[in-house]
């Protein structure tokens, strides 16, 4: 029996696992050198030496994702504290159904078309700089993607136009059903055109990240592209519902005015439900502007401790549903979120809503969102925020155990958010006295 158990045990772990090297000084001078020669699999691990530049176009093929569990692992490794950077080509970096992938520590930069294709299941993208991309930063192709995170990355100076974003995040609703796309501890900011994040995907859970500066939306939150799906795919195959928790948006274009736009987009309606807790959302234009522009095919959406404010003047128009269409009749909720006094269409549905000329940052003309004692912020939020009855989110996250901070965070560093008394109302929580949740994720 004993050896029997050795056996099973032994059948279950991968064939091989080994440690490959690329740079300058390595048998392999690039990773498509390395994928052309080696089969590689689950639990091996790619080093890549940094203080060096490779050439773009670089294809992660399938052949060599992992396995569940069981990862294959593309590794940037700092030399004199510099990642190593690939630069150039169409798609900088693809991965083309590589899945089970953890890719991370790498500068990417220059793609013409994207700086990464993420087209695989089960991916990790993590510390890592995307930027000078001319088109599309990320973005997640109509088929074969599945489950993506993105973490501890800043990505900048990417987006075109009206149609490419920094981050163009969906599924393959049909290859991978009940993919999750989490999102978290990032800083995505100067957009050059389209939104900071679109994202089509099924699931998403959007954690702790700071958004500054979209050409539109800084948040699109909506549901797959209708013309270019798979067989067998249809509208209401599934909801597509977004968790937002904990982030810091600010919107700073006076030519466009919403911030954040649910449901569709004209060629994609989530029908879905979308929820909004402890966010601080900034409009730093000087014009008016919408939070929440509810477009097309939607079912609920919630808010609660989230403070809307403009700093450099403007009226806050809170929401603006005339071009919703409801799943099933008006579905709104929320509660002890702080508005500016004469903030326009305040839903009547939210309870215990704050209002005054000043929530009580830092030094909002710094950045420093974090409430001030003596202000409206502090020890005012829903301790225990109830969803819609018969709507809520599922897994939906509270209390936010970290805060975002305006800068790329190293692995692991997300800060803390204190406990201490009534939570506060936004994204930061007033540092104290209090017992910082750095034991959660």
């Amino acid at each position: 029996m004993r050896r029997l158990i050795l056996l099973v045990l032994c059948a279950a772990l991968p064939v091989h696992a080994a440690t490959y090297q690329v740079g300058p000084t390595r048998t392999y001078h690039t990773l498509n050198a390395l994928f052309a020669a080696v089969a590689l699999g689950a639990d091996d691990v790619v080093e890549v030496d940094g203080n060096a530049t490779y050439p773009g176009g670089v294809v992660v093929p399938e052949q060599a994702g992992g396995s569940d569990g069981h990862p294959l692992v593309i590794r940037g490794v700092r030399v004199n504290g510099l990642r190593p950077v690939i630069s150039g080509g169409g798609n900088t970096v693809e991965f083309r159904q590589s899945d089970h992938l953890v890719f991370e520590g790498f500068e990417v930069t220059g793609g013409s078309a994207r700086c990464i294709l993420q087209g695989a299941h089960d991916v990790t993208v993590r510390d890592s700089v995307i930027h000078g991309c001319a088109a599309h930063g990320i973005l997640s192709t109509d088929q074969f993607s599945g489950s993506f995170t993105l973490e501890y990355s800043e990505i900048y100076d990417a987006g075109n136009g009206t149609s490419q974003h920094p981050l163009y995040i969906q599924s393959d609703e049909i290859a991978h059903p009940g993919s999750l796309f989490r999102m978290q501890y990032c800083y995505v900011h100067d957009g050059n055109g389209g939104n900071l994040l679109k994202d089509r995907h099924e699931r998403s859970q959007i954690y702790y990240n700071w958004f500054e500066g979209a050409a539109y939306h800084e948040l699109e939150l909506i549901g797959p592209d209708e013309a270019t799906q798979q067989d067998g795919w249809s509208i209401d195959l599934v909801r597509e519902d977004q968790d937002v928790v904990g982030n810091v948006i600010v919107h700073s274009n006076p030519a466009f005015g919403a911030v954040i736009r649910v449901g569709g987009d004209g060629s994609g309606q989530s029908k879905g439900r979308a929820r909004f807790v402890n966010n601080t959302i900034l409009v730093t234009s000087g014009q008016d502007a919408t939070v929440f522009r509810i477009f097309e095919g939607i079912q609920a959406v919630e808010a609660h401790n989230n403070v809307l404010y403009a700093s450099a003047g403007g009226t806050i128009r809170v929401e603006r549903t005339v071009e919703a269409v409801w799943a099933n009749g008006r579905q709104v909720g929320g509660s002890r979120n702080w508005v500016p006094t004469g903030a326009t269409f305040v839903p009547a549905e939210w309870t215990g809503t704050l209002s005054g000329t000043n929530p009580g940052f830092a030094n909002v003309a710094a950045l420093d969102l974090a409430p001030t004692l003596a202000g409206a912020l502090h020890d005012a939020g829903d301790d225990a925020p109830q969803p819609i009855p018969g709507y809520a989110v599922a897994a939906a996250l509270f209390p936010p155990h970290f805060q975002p901070k305006r800068a790329l965070l190293p692995v692991g560093g997300a800060i803390g958010r204190a406990v201490d008394g009534v939570i506060d109302i936004g994204a930061i929580e007033l540092a104290g006295d209090g017992i910082f949740a750095n034991g959660f994720d």
